[in-house]
């Protein structure tokens, strides 16, 4: 191949990916800002902004909304089973009055109870990897 062609190829390359719209993953519902949730007790943070991945979960996610910080892991980098950010979208609703949970075994442990009640909604499953 002769270096003008080349050249013709790879300036209509250039062209063709600065012309095109850039692929972008549809937002979940909701948004976090710099810290995202509790593991066992510890805050944990994002790393990238999430990304709606409707069917998809891997990884337990809690959303308790009468706390400060919503999200509730099950794994977080390092755990046996982290996938990566893949989260199962779980929504805690409070059968009594509120109090804070800050572990998927305080969810669960408030749900034997009779405390809350958890409901799996796959359709807010999503993608967002974490880190302490």
């Amino acid at each position: 191949m002769s270096l003008k062609l080349m050249s013709l190829v790879a300036l209509a390359f250039v062209t063709m990916v600065a012309v095109l719209p850039s692929a972008r993953a549809e937002t979940p519902p909701f948004v976090f800002p710099d810290f995202c949730c509790y593991y066992n007790g510890s805050v944990v943070r994002t790393v990238t902004p999430p990304a709606a991945f409707p069917n998809e979960g891997r990884d337990n996610f809690y959303v308790v909304k009468s706390q400060p910080i919503i999200g509730i892991v099950g794994v977080a980098p390092g755990a046996i089973g982290y996938h990566g950010g893949h989260w199962k979208f779980h929504l805690v609703t409070w059968t009594v009055t509120p109090y804070p949970l800050t572990s998927e075994a305080a969810i669960l442990g408030a749900a034997a109870a009779g405390d809350v009640t958890i409901a799996r909604i796959p359709a807010n499953d999503f993608l967002c990897p974490i880190q302490f």
